[in-house]
């Protein structure tokens, strides 16, 4: 899993100019996840964004948080590619102290900021003229 997720999160800290560390994750079951968070000190006075491709129960994205706010981070900003949100995981991630949750528009959600429209138009459509 890390193989796809390294290239993914540092091509967008490039794009950002901003460092990047990859949390280690453990998941036992949809309600059960561990976290560990290396490098809390090198990180302390930033604003942290938390990249997931699936916010989904949200455990991950809380446990995460949580270990933000046991280090006194700042409040995160949180994205998602896809907003699946199931039960309440969108009403505890924003009483969870975010500075803000931002998906994009994959899975229509009042969260969704990030249009991918003309992006994925785009690639279906070289997608289809290279069946041809």
């Amino acid at each position: 899993m890390l193989k796809f997720i390294i290239p993914w999160v540092s091509v967008v800290a490039k794009y950002t100019d901003a460092p990047f560390t990859i949390l280690t994750k453990i998941r036992q079951g949809d309600n059960d996840v561990e976290v560990s968070i290396p490098y809390f000190e090198k990180f302390k006075d930033a604003t942290p964004v938390l990249l997931d491709d699936i916010i989904s129960t949200a455990h991950t994205m809380l446990e995460t948080i949580g270990h933000h706010k046991n280090e006194g981070m700042k409040p995160p900003i949180c994205i998602g590619i896809l907003a699946a949100f199931s039960g309440n995981a969108y009403q505890e991630s924003k009483d969870a102290d975010v500075a803000e949750i931002v998906t994009c528009n994959t899975i229509p959600h009042a969260s969704n900021v990030i249009d991918l429209t003309d992006i994925m138009a785009k690639e279906i459509k070289n997608l289809i003229s290279n069946l041809y």
